[in-house]
């Protein structure tokens, strides 16, 4: 069967770079209503110890639109039931479950039928490793990254009990970026699965996945791509890069608590899950074993309506003067979708700017990752950093004092800290910025970073 699945692919075109952030960027770098964007989350308007809360916690888990919110509430309060029913509240879950999933599919650029919900990214993944594993045995390769997220290590290096080598290419420390030489060397005609994240989210390197599908496909291997980080910075075009998977988390990119995962449709198919017998063996249903969790996907429609509304919005304002304001949608979902995407980068780039040239400047600090600006768009808004004479945990307990919600730690990035020799001293201290965040944040957040210091 793997040998079957090696040699189809559909989605051909497959690009030569990784189509960074910056193919998405608008002419105008004023087209993003930060006010408008604000005032949909309710979240934004805490305070904290007396201070406006401000949310640097995004890689972690971003915060929700009041739609979301809505839309959850909603769905419990008039549609709790579950599928397949002969009845009105059965009929309207199944009707909802299409829609979020037809959503899904022009969010990740791909059809309704290749999205599969889960409880969450690693849940996801370690389904999809179980029943890859059941193709695979001794002498098959997998190569995954030691700058990845552990829930795109730890599932596929399970598959050693298999008798399956796993290889792991090394990332350059000077800059936190992928030994793209050291994966070509890795990669061979044993390799089945190329395992890599489009984004870091403990150091915000983004990577070259185009290249790394080519590599895999070069050498009749599947590629898994974790977009968890990439997905709330970036616009993710599935069909184009020709990656044969790829999972993300809705509660990174403003929606609840959930994991997608888009599969070509001939893997999903011809892949064997580990499923309950009377469940259904169409796609994507196999892949969904057990009731879902119906009241959050209400919410992830409403999270990609958000992204509609917001590009719709973007389309409006740059229209000729006299043409009207008005958020008319004159735009296709997915033309929405990657129009908010190119509000958002310039936003982003600026307060990422701001950021790095400001933590640059403390003294006694250590920063990971790229730091030349004439690279940032190999990087997205996200920060690792540590302080001489100050722990990670002390910096965002005394940051979170003062209303600047950060995380320390390793973020589950544990080979990416353990090779730097952090690990043993508690991580970095990460900061994390979304599109809702504000200049002015940023501002306050190195004068407080300053003031902790010293």
């Amino acid at each position: 069967m793997l040998e079957i699945l090696r040699l189809t692919r559909r989605g051909a075109r497959i690009r030569m770079s990784a189509m960074p952030i910056a193919e998405h960027t608008s002419s105008s770098s004023t087209a993003l209503d930060l006010t408008w964007v604000r005032a949909q989350f309710p979240a934004l308007a805490q305070t904290a110890n007396g201070h406006p809360a401000v949310f640097l916690d995004g890689p972690g888990g971003t915060q929700v639109p009041q739609r979301v919110i809505d839309a959850i509430a909603d769905y419990l309060a008039r549609n709790n039931a579950n599928t397949g029913g002969a009845y009105h509240t059965s009929r309207n879950t199944d009707r909802m479950i299409a829609e979020a999933r037809s959503a899904m599919g022009d969010f990740l650029n791909c059809d309704a039928d290749e999205i599969v919900f889960g409880a969450n990214m690693t849940s996801l993944t370690f389904a999809m490793s179980r029943a890859l594993g059941r193709e695979l045995g001794s002498g098959d390769e997998i190569v995954l990254t030691l700058l990845d997220h552990d829930a795109n290590f730890s599932p596929w290096k399970a598959l050693e009990e298999k008798g399956v080598t796993i290889r792991a290419v090394k990332f350059n420390e000077d800059d936190c970026t992928l030994d793209m030489q050291d994966l070509a060397a890795q990669i061979g005609k044993r390799t089945r699965l190329v395992a890599v994240g489009y984004a870091s989210n403990a150091v915000g390197t983004i990577n070259n996945v185009a290249e790394v599908v080519r590599l895999a496909w070069q050498a009749g291997a599947l590629s898994y791509i974790d977009a968890v980080h990439y997905a709330p910075h970036g616009a993710i075009d599935a069909r184009a890069l020709g990656c044969d998977f790829l999972v993300c988390s809705t509660y990174k990119f403003f929606g609840p608590h959930m994991g997608v995962l888009y599969g070509k449709r001939e893997h999903l198919e011809k892949l064997r899950p580990y499923k309950v017998r009377p469940s259904s063996d169409n796609i994507p249903n196999r892949w969904e074993s057990g009731t879902l969790n119906h009241e959050c996907i209400a919410g992830i429609k409403a999270c990609v309506d958000y992204w509609e509304e917001l590009g719709h919005r973007v389309e409006a304002g740059l229209r000729p003067a006299g043409a009207g304001q008005s958020p008319v949608p004159t735009l296709t979902r997915r033309d929405a979708i990657v129009a908010a995407h190119a509000a958002i980068h310039p936003h982003e780039r600026a307060m990422m700017e701001k950021t790095i040239a400001g933590l640059l400047a403390i003294p006694g600090l250590k920063f990971y990752g790229i730091s030349d600006p004439h690279r940032f768009e190999e990087r997205c808004a996200t920060f690792a950093v540590r302080i001489e004479g100050h722990t990670p945990l002390e910096l965002s307990t005394k940051l979170g004092e003062r209303g600047f919600f950060t995380w320390d730690g390793n973020y589950y990035a544990l080979n990416l800290t353990e090779q730097l020799e952090v690990e043993r001293l508690g991580g970095f201290l990460r900061i994390g910025l979304a599109h809702y965040n504000t200049m002015e944040e940023v501002e306050r957040l190195l004068g407080a970073l300053r003031e902790i210091v010293g």
